[in-house]
């Protein structure tokens, strides 16, 4: 069945997402919006669609995907949601855990209708990572870095976007540290493993308002303590994991290349066909995750990545922020903390 989306916002991943749904049969964009008109008029020439307001949105598609700034996150989705489309949030979810909350409300309101766009969740090799790591035993060691220097586009790096690398960037590695945890949906949900309590340590420069370097551990019910970086501060991009039993070991790198080992000897990674125009879309799960939403709405079916994974990720974001300002002091999960101040917020007073 043929399935619309449209975009709010038309930044940088809008290309990703409009060439994400090219490569998926029966699935087009159909309208743009964007803070100008200019904005939204270039992605729609570059998609082959319309443009419109953020208020007319849906305007008829199946599918709005939220890509604005963070802190239109909420405003965004919880109107294409009233208005009956099903909606995809890239990350992070909001700005607050008040947002988020609404966000999942609105979502199971209108039976789970909300994904939340980690596509790493979605990449082959992480997939691939996550199933060596099931093999190895009880973890007493992991540890998952995204390193690499500043954003130079975009509002980044200005306070009003709701924090730093760990905010923005930190994500990812915080995602991944908890599929390969084990920790999926909600925090020890179905049985499994939960993260008890967060601690970080966390630093700015002088030349910006917001932070450009984090090192939080999740410390769990198994007693393992999973470690995670997020770094603006790298002259090179490095983004890893690392995981280690009693067993074996299991490495992969994502960027600036894709390998993946298990006890030092290398693991081939799914093939992309050579057909394929940008394989980037493929190796990092834009495709695949676009695919899978686009399925599940279909099918009624709630993602599994999606609005309370997406709250979780920010609920430790947020709890590492605390953290930081209190000394890097353990912060216990569910986070009791203030749920209407943005992350940066919680880590100095602006």
């Amino acid at each position: 069945m043929p399935t619309t989306l449209a975009l709010a916002g038309a930044g940088h991943i809008t290309i990703v997402h409009g060439l994400a749904a090219q490569a998926i049969p029966n699935v087009d964009i159909t309208y743009v919006a964007s803070r100008t008109r200019q904005s939204a008029q270039t992605r729609a020439n570059q998609v082959q669609a319309k443009t419109c307001t953020y208020e007319e949105l849906p305007a008829g598609a199946d599918v709005v995907i939220v890509a604005t700034p963070p802190a239109r996150h909420a405003t965004d989705a919880l109107h294409a949601l009233a208005a009956g489309a099903s909606v995809i949030v890239e990350k992070p979810l909001a700005t607050t855990l008040g947002d988020a909350d609404a966000m999942v409300q609105a979502s199971s309101d209108a039976g789970g209708r909300l994904g939340y766009a980690e596509n790493l969740a979605f990449a082959p090799i992480v997939l691939a990572a996550q199933s060596a790591i099931k093999q190895l035993g009880p973890l007493r060691h992991l540890e998952v870095r995204s390193m690499q220097g500043r954003p130079d586009w975009g509002d980044f790096l200005r306070p009003e976007w709701g924090g730093g690398a760990l905010f923005d960037l930190g994500v990812h590695p915080i995602a991944v540290a908890l599929l390969m945890a084990g920790i999926q949906a909600e925090n020890g949900a179905g049985g499994g493993p939960s993260v008890d309590a967060v601690r970080a340590r966390i630093s700015g420069a002088a030349d910006i308002e917001v932070d450009d370097y984090a090192e939080v551990e999740l410390i769990l019910s198994t007693g393992l303590v999973a470690r995670v970086v997020a770094s603006w501060k790298s002259a090179e991009t490095q983004w890893d994991l690392q995981a280690a039993s009693e067993d074996g070991v299991v490495r992969a790198d994502l960027l600036p290349y894709l390998s993946l080992e298990v006890n030092g000897e290398p693991v081939a990674l799914p093939e992309i066909p050579q057909s394929v125009e940008v394989p980037q879309l493929h190796q990092f799960g834009y495709v695949t995750q676009l695919n899978d939403f686009v399925d599940d709405f279909a099918q009624e079916t709630e993602p599994t990545i999606g609005a309370r994974f997406g709250r979780f990720v920010l609920e430790i974001v947020c709890a590492a922020y605390a953290s930081a300002s209190n000394d890097g002091q353990d912060i216990p999960l569910p986070f009791t903390g203030p749920r209407d101040k943005t992350p940066l917020e919680l880590w100095r007073s602006i």
